[in-house]
């Protein structure tokens, strides 16, 4: 308990002293994909961005569903200035799906799992009053995945024979947007 409390204070004192944004994708929105995010400063040109995005689709073509749940932490390099201009980051996240992947959508398969990204955000920030900001970014990496692949039909079992959990790394386009971010 004392750890916790000391963590607690610790995260406001260093909050009282930064610049912090909530924001939302409205992107994703306007697909009802939520995705929100905290993003608060670390250093003079460095923030620290923590957004969670989930899909709750049953079926996205009319047969596969579309659900997944991500977590993405990330570190940000603002080139200018914290909240104005470009930026790079560098992230790391886990994510669980069931979803049809973009090479199986003529078959009827889709994949239940989990796995982790690795990857880079670049994006830029539009300061649209002292409270109001836009982050409009594209956020790509390297993902890997640990799957075990169903029939979306009354076939019975795994179209795939792995004996656990089957495995797939790809580079992919993941994430991207235009948050709209509000000053606490």
């Amino acid at each position: 308990m004392k750890k916790f409390l000391i963590l607690l204070v610790l995260f406001f004192s260093i909050q009282s002293q930064s610049q912090t944004f909530i924001k939302f994708n409205a992107a994703t929105a306007i697909v009802a994909i939520p995705n929100v995010g905290i993003e608060t400063s670390i250093g003079e040109k460095m923030t620290l961005s923590v957004d969670v995005m989930a899909s709750f689709w049953e079926s996205f073509n009319g047969h596969s569903p579309m659900k997944f749940y991500t977590l993405t932490p990330e570190v940000r390099y603002h080139f200018k200035e914290k909240y104005d201009g470009f930026y790079v980051g560098a992230h790391a996240g886990p994510d669980v799906y069931e979803l049809q992947k973009w090479d199986h959508w003529k078959f009827n398969q889709y994949e239940h799992g989990f796995g982790y990204r690795l990857g880079i955000t670049v994006g830029y920030n539009i300061k649209l009053s002292d409270k109001f900001l836009l982050d409009i970014y594209a956020r790509g990496g390297w993902h890997q995945g640990f799957y075990k692949g169903y029939y979306n039909d009354e076939t019975p079992g795994r179209y795939e024979k792995a004996v656990d959990w089957n495995k797939s790394g790809e580079w992919l386009p993941y994430g991207g947007g235009v948050m709209i971010s509000y000053k606490l």
